[in-house]
């Protein structure tokens, strides 16, 4: 790493990205309707216990993303949890401002070796794909719920004509199953780059792709199953908390397409707020007037799961700099 580099990561990143976060932040709080009741709102539900367990499982879930972390980083060096952790949430604070989360490879390489940071990028894509596969997966079965076993007469899917939902299942199950071709055999994508000479220099850095069995592969895929059940729990009591009155089974696929429909469109982390609130009143709105609490609870998780974690990534940042000392 040249000195300019270190100089700029040292005394300029961590600021910086806390002082664009708690902006941004403040940007789109004041820019919601209704917030004074939404606050109100907030205030009086954070004294129950659902609450409570909201935040307790936004530590749960960033340590299962850790864990998962962890478990790719060593195929390279030794890597504490610890470290994982403060890894992601490095991560989590960069990626808030990015297209689609896609620069969180930034923070997390950080707490890495200075000569296994580009091999991680490979491994990034890795633990990016497998938590996508879950999302993809889950979210087609909630399309199919939704689209031919839910009996409620407000149906979220009647908004589209009857071909046009059909051809939205049919195209995320085969992007689906492409997906988990390509996630369960890695190595085909360091045997496809061997093939283009304009990549020769690269197939180095990913590699270490080729050391993944398949065994643990599933086992980096059953962990991204077990983070996204806990969101998914998470958004559930959420919405308990702020009183939108869904069943339980109905709701755990309504947010399992709304976590699909967030992970196809384009959004910048800081600026999703609108897009989560009109996508969760999209799909909410025909099964509970309660459009305050639906649009409130889509702000709080985006707060918890999001902002918070982002937050504190960009305070451990600005201690990179004694990390930056020890390469």
């Amino acid at each position: 790493m040249n000195k300019s580099i270190k100089i700029l990561i040292n005394y300029f990143l961590g600021p910086v990205l806390l002082i664009v976060l708690c902006y941004s932040l403040y940007r789109q709080l004041i820019q919601q309707p209704d917030l004074e009741q939404r606050w109100q709102q907030v205030k009086h539900s954070w004294k129950g216990w659902k609450f409570l367990a909201v935040i307790i499982l936004m530590l749960v879930n960033w340590g299962i993303e850790a864990k998962k972390w962890q478990l790719l980083v060593l195929h390279m060096q030794q890597f504490s949890f610890i470290k994982a952790f403060k890894s992601v949430l490095a991560g989590c604070s960069i990626t808030m401002l990015t297209p689609n989360r896609i620069g969180e490879y930034g923070g997390r390489i950080l707490f890495l070796n200075e000569e296994n940071r580009i091999k991680a990028i490979s491994l990034n894509i890795a633990s990016s794909l497998s938590q996508l596969l879950v999302t993809m997966v889950m979210g087609c079965a909630g399309l199919i719920f939704l689209r031919y076993f839910s009996h409620n007469s407000s149906n979220a899917l009647n908004v589209l004509p009857h071909f046009w939902g059909n051809v939205l299942i049919y195209f995320s199950i085969t992007g689906t199953v492409i997906l988990f071709l390509f996630y369960i055999r890695l190595a085909w994508l360091v045997r496809l780059i061997e093939k283009v000479p304009a990549f020769t220099k690269a197939v180095k850095h990913i590699t270490v792709l080729d050391e993944f069995s398949a065994r643990q592969l599933l086992t980096i895929l059953s962990l991204s199953l077990l983070r996204y059940i806990v969101f998914v729990v998470q958004y559930i009591l959420l919405l308990q908390v702020m009183q939108v009155d869904i069943e339980v089974g109905l709701s755990f696929w309504l947010i399992t397409v709304f976590y699909l429909l967030m992970a196809v469109a384009p959004t910048i982390g800081f600026l999703e707020l609108p897009v989560r609130a009109k996508a969760s009143m999209e799909l909410m709105k025909m099964y509970s007037t309660n459009t305050l609490g639906i649009e409130t609870a889509a702000l709080a998780i985006w707060l918890i799961n999001l902002v918070i974690p982002a937050l504190i990534g960009s305070i451990l940042i600005l201690g990179i700099k004694k990390i930056v000392k020890e390469k």
